[in-house]
């Protein structure tokens, strides 16, 4: 299931949706002079978020895999993933994949831009709308494709190219700008969206668009990575509102356990719009719903102890259940819909929707920028929000206090090493809160993210026969936590990744 590997020339992809074969003939390839509404640059957005999937290859990456053994399915990008290699196939689920849609749904961000330019709309929800789209794709790309922000080399670390155009030649020639070029871009496109970005009544699906909630969920990751507390802090807020925010988060305890929902239900309901955690919702052609439970590096017997049968941090049985035996522990996060192209041959595309914002990870963000603070009770209160709706039999009288965490959760100092410093006194708070992280998006992706911006060791365990095993070790600072560029936009002048 092959995709093309190169960036589709926006223009063309564009006239082509709005124009007959005939008229191909007889116009101009020029869609700008065909998107001449704002209702019109509205549909142009809908393809302005990636269409793609990472948790098939960034939670690999990550420590929350592990070697259930050769009587596992194994598949080469998984494989690849596990043992930090090099890996440029451009099937599904790849990140060749992923850099594909990404600057696929750049493009169309950045079509829509010029239209608006063309229209003299200023002050509308669509600008904000496709500045937040070219902002959100370029942040993933940096954080998978370079390495991790540090203000003292990012102005020399390669970062991604920012493309701020529609595309006007066919596979035009680029170069790389620094990572602090493009968090500097980044940063700049998220404030302009936040001022004109609306609210739910402007979209007939709101959560499959950047809403202010949804920008607010975003800026608040934004700011964590650059490790501005404060402005952390700020948008959360404005996501999780003045009370607790708990009656936003998913609630594994009462709207999935309790409610007694079966496997498939609980696949459906995590992704969904009708679920409150969820706050920007996508949909992306993937295979990784039907193989990420059999796969050989995924959720062993000794992670799914580890994760979730050892309890939690307040000591209780987590409420997201682990389904499947041994070799298919796995916890339901994935819904696939196939799309069927041919009928009579069977044929079609698999896709799965995905949150890609959720509130959940904005009351993590706030934890921990409280905990940087030194507001270590703020960010106890929101731990126990968290955890009070994702365990079993939650009295208040089990909530963690600052002692609990300050006794029982200390680490070593060389554990979380990000470019800042962490004092000593709040290391047991941002363990505890990453850990905690790390069980309720597992099989997300999101591990990664926080592996890379605090340079955290991983050891993978591998058999080589069924009675020799070894340990790979990604130590801090390896070259191969910034993915490879892939091949194809290597020979359009893209230097690839020191290795």
């Amino acid at each position: 299931m092959k995709k093309n590997n190169l960036i589709k020339l926006s223009a063309l992809v564009m006239f082509l949706a709005f124009v007959s074969c005939d008229e191909i003939l007889d116009e101009t390839p020029d869609n700008r002079t065909e998107i001449d509404s704002l209702e019109k640059i509205s549909e142009l957005l809908v393809n302005a978020y990636p269409q793609a999937l990472y948790a098939s290859f960034t939670e690999p990456l990550s420590d929350n895999a592990d070697d259930k053994s050769f009587s596992a399915t194994q598949i080469d990008l998984n494989d690849f993933m596990y043992e930090w290699e090099d890996f440029f196939d451009d099937d599904l689920d790849t990140p060749t994949n992923y850099w594909n849609e990404t600057y696929e749904a750049i493009a169309q961000a950045n079509q829509a831009l010029a239209s608006l330019d063309e229209l003299g709309a200023t002050d509308v929800n669509q600008r904000g709308e496709a500045l937040l789209c070219r902002a959100y794709g370029h942040f993933m790309l940096v954080n998978i494709f370079a390495k991790a922000y540090n203000p003292s080399t990012a102005s020399t670390d390669l970062g991604v190219t920012y493309v701020t155009e529609p595309e006007n030649t066919l596979l035009p020639d680029y170069e790389r700008n620094t990572v602090q070029e493009v968090y500097d871009n980044i940063e700049a496109d998220l404030v302009e969206g936040l001022r004109y970005i609306g609210n739910d009544l402007n979209y007939s699906e709101p959560k499959f668009h950047f809403t202010s909630r949804a920008a607010n969920a975003f800026a608040s990751r934004f700011y964590l990575v650059k490790g501005d507390w404060d402005k952390v802090i700020q948008h959360s807020n404005i996501v999780l509102g003045n009370g607790s925010g708990v009656e936003d988060i998913r609630d594994y305890a009462n709207d999935y356990r309790a409610a007694g929902l079966s496997y498939s239900e609980r696949s459906f309901r995590f992704s969904a719009a009708i679920e409150p955690a969820n706050l920007l919702i996508a949909v992306g052609g993937s295979i990784y719903g039907r193989n990420h439970f059999r796969l050989r590096y995924q959720l062993s017997g000794d992670l799914a102890r580890e994760l979730f049968f050892s309890g939690n941090a307040a000591g209780l049985a987590w409420s997201e259940q682990v389904f499947g035996q041994d070799l298919f522990f796995n916890v339901p996060k994935f819904d696939e819909y196939f799309r069927t192209t041919n009928q009579a041959a069977g044929i079609g595309l698999p896709f799965i929707q995905l949150p890609l914002l959720t509130t959940d990870e904005v009351m993590f963000n706030r934890a921990e920028a409280y905990a940087m603070r030194g507001d270590f009770q703020l960010a106890v209160d929101d731990l126990n929000s968290l955890l009070s709706v994702k365990s079993q039999n939650w009295t208040p009288d089990r909530e963690l206090t600052v002692t609990d965490i300050e006794t029982n959760f200390g680490i070593d100092s060389n554990f979380y090493t990000p470019f800042y410093e962490i004092p000593q006194g709040t290391l047991p708070f941002i363990n505890v809160i990453l850990d905690t992280k790390r069980t309720v998006f597992y099989n997300e992706g999101l591990r990664w993210f926080d592996v890379k911006r605090h340079d955290i060791v991983v050891e993978h365990d591998r058999d080589v026969t069924p009675s020799v095993s070894e340990t790979l070790t990604l130590p801090k600072g390896d070259n191969r936590r910034a993915l490879q560029i892939p091949t194809e936009a290597q020979s359009r002048g893209i230097l690839p990744n020191p290795r």
